[in-house]
């Protein structure tokens, strides 16, 4: 099905028309929230602004009505994951969907772009930093384009928690394809950025589409405690289920797994530094249960469509509400209780204000950065403009004694004022060509049984390889073959070493390419918009948090619902806040009594290890006091909780 039985007639379609698309296609009756409203709005030609918390069916609100319109839906997106999921799930329901992103071949590109034009295709998904090129606009004006759908919309206002330069290009392409109407998606804004993205994106009869944030099943909770390690492992032994553990540093999350699993509890992590195979078979694992807990940087959760997971934690704190609401609204996505727990001790808070100054180093700070970058990178006066050069920040930090985290954030300012193009992180794929001919390879003998293997299963995987560099992937080969993924490598490094193939191991590595020609570091601008005003937006965030974390007088729902503008909010009845003064009711006395009764008669449990699930733990820790008064339970000579004298 390409979509076209859905081509309309000149007639506005009617709102029976799209049910019929949704009930066909995805089998459901009929719309929930705001969809319709969003469909609606964009089938009759508005531009669309779309207010959605995480779990709210954004794909629904672009994916149907581009079936029901002539042409092809063009979807831009940073996240490469939710573009290969979505045009898989396309695919397999027999709708003509593509993707374009970082790692593709020119071939590759060029291949799907042709298709888009050619061959009756309804979605091209297409990352921001793609949208620039000159290949894409210039397929681009040969495309028939129904509408442009922009998700995670905030990232294009410089108000906003997660600003990225490339989403400024988006307006371009409005003037390539001028009677294409807009549909931004969002789930996490506040007004300042509403009326923002409205104005980059060039909004002609505009409409916003709310819908409230509000998550009723998802219960927020903060704790503060001196040992993060022991209550998170309390915590997810008292909440059963799949569960998410957030933390900021890419090292943190292989600590904090290995300490889950010493524990008892599978896990497995998950940072922006890993090869893309990996993050691939580890968030697999985890959507299918292998792993309990995902403990992941923020690279994790964007797109990944898990609605059963039970707890999100916070071990450390994050820089802004709109970051901790769109990570903690990931929990509970199937409508059923859930809980967003955050972590912090006395010394967080402190922390937390320390990266306004590394996140916005001193001006004469990051002109030093410019200037010893430009003798790293050997460029002369005035020359530069277009070069790209590999960039090693490590090496770099330690030649020219830097701290790599503000040296890291003064080249991301010198991106935003326009000097430069820094990309992170980018992986260079493996390359692999025989030096010999098939006739030649067939001849030698005696090879070990692993290189032979190896060898196979790059001939009937790579078309080519004979005659040119081919990119291989070394977890592919693995798979084929059944050889180790280290071992894979040994093997291919020993057959360079014999002459048999070339081998070009692939390698995560920056790139910094000179937009301008290089300058004196005095005349290093950075205009207050880039600079002065997002430091006083980035400061105002992190106090908003600190805030969200310390306050214990205004219930977190609705600390958090205020902060994206909906004022008449009431308290959630749910939250650690709202429960705190709260006698517990008899029938909630019982209940908590009956279930420690329950556990100890299974044995002696230590106080930390006392299941508290489902309970306010206030309440909790009440009835267990009077517990110990009354002489019910009581502790042993090991200081573990046992049953003493039971009252009928």
């Amino acid at each position: 099905m390409t979509g076209a039985e859905y081509a309309p007639a000149n007639s506005p379609l009617s709102i029976a028309h799209y049910q019929s698309i949704l009930k066909k296609v995805w089998g459901y009756e009929s719309f929930r929230g705001i969809q319709q409203d969003i469909i609606q709005s964009i089938g009759a030609g508005h531009d669309t602004l779309g207010l959605m918390p995480t779990g709210g069916g954004k794909s629904i609100t672009f994916q149907v009505p581009a079936l029901a319109m002539e042409g092809i839906c063009i979807v831009i997106t940073p996240l490469i994951a939710l573009m290969k999921d979505q045009v898989q799930s396309l695919r397999r329901r027999r709708i003509k969907a593509a993707a374009v992103y970082s790692g593709m071949t020119h071939d590759q590109i060029l291949t799907a772009l042709e298709n888009c034009i050619l061959g009756g295709y309804k979605f091209l998904y297409i990352s921001p930093e793609r949208i620039g090129s000159e290949l894409f606009q210039a397929k681009l004006r040969h495309m028939h384009v129904s509408f442009i759908t922009v998700d995670e919309a905030h990232c294009i206002s410089q108000w906003g928690y997660d600003f990225r330069p490339s989403y400024l290009q988006i307006v371009n392409i409005r003037h390539l394809v001028p009677n294409a109407p807009v549909l931004a998606l969002t789930a996490s804004a506040t007004p300042e950025v509403v009326e923002d993205i409205q104005r980059q994106l060039e909004f002609r009869n505009g409409k916003v589409c709310r819908m409230s944030f509000e998550r009723k099943n998802l219960i927020y909770c903060v704790r503060q405690t001196p040992d993060k390690f022991a209550e998170m492992v309390h915590i997810l032994r008292s909440i059963p289920g799949s569960a998410i553990v957030y933390t900021r540093n890419r090292q943190h999350t292989q600590d904090l797994a290995e300490y889950l699993i010493h524990e008892g509890i599978t896990a497995t992590n998950y940072h922006a530094g890993l090869p893309q195979v990996k993050k691939d078979e580890r968030q697999d694992a985890w959507q299918h249960d292998q792993y309990r807990v995902m403990v992941a940087t923020n690279a994790f959760g964007m797109g990944i469509d898990k609605p059963d997971v039970r707890l999100v934690l916070h071990f450390d704190i994050p820089d802004s509400p709109e970051a901790y609401f769109q990570e903690a609204g990931r929990a509970g996505r199937d409508g059923k209780l859930a809980y967003a727990v955050l972590l912090y001790n006395t010394k967080d808070c402190k922390q937390v204000l320390k990266r306004v100054d590394e996140t916005y180093p001193e001006k004469k700070y990051i002109q030093r950065v410019y200037q010893d970058m430009c003798y790293y990178l050997e460029m002369a006066m005035g020359d530069g403009t277009g070069i790209t050069r590999e960039f090693n920040l490590q090496i770099f930090c330690y030649k020219f004694k830097h701290f790599p985290v503000q040296a890291h954030n003064a080249l991301l300012l010198l991106a935003k004022a326009g000097y430069i193009r820094y990309t992170e992180d980018d992986e260079i794929i493996s390359r692999v060509m025989f030096t010999l001919n098939r006739d030649e390879l067939y001849r030698l003998k005696e090879r070990p049984e692993k290189q032979e293997r190896i060898i196979q299963a790059m001939l009937r995987r790579y078309s080519g390889i004979f005659s040119e560099f081919i990119n291989i992937d070394e977890y592919v080969i693995a798979k084929d073959s059944g050889v180790e993924y280290n071992d894979v490598y040994l093997s291919l490094k020993e057959l360079a070493h014999l002459g048999i193939l070339r081998y070009i191991p692939r390698k995560r590595t920056n790139f910094i390419t000179f937009v301008t020609r290089r300058v004196e570091q005095d005349e290093i601008i950075l205009p207050k918009e880039i600079y002065g005003e997002r430091k006083k937006q980035y400061k105002k965030r992190i106090e908003s948090m600190i805030q969200y974390v310390i306050d214990r007088d205004i219930c977190h729902s609705r600390f958090l619902l205020s902060y994206f503008g909906e004022k008449k909010t009431e308290k959630c009845g749910r939250c650690d806040i709202c429960m705190e003064g709260k006698p517990p009711k008899k029938e909630e006395v019982e209940a908590i009594r009956e279930h420690l009764i329950q556990q100890l008669k299974a044995g002696p449990v230590a106080p930390r290890d006392i299941d508290s699930t489902g309970y306010n733990k206030d309440h909790f820790i009440a009835v267990a006091r009077d517990m110990c008064c009354n002489e019910e339970i009581i502790l042993d000579e090991q200081q573990r909780f046992i049953l003493g004298k039971i009252r009928k």
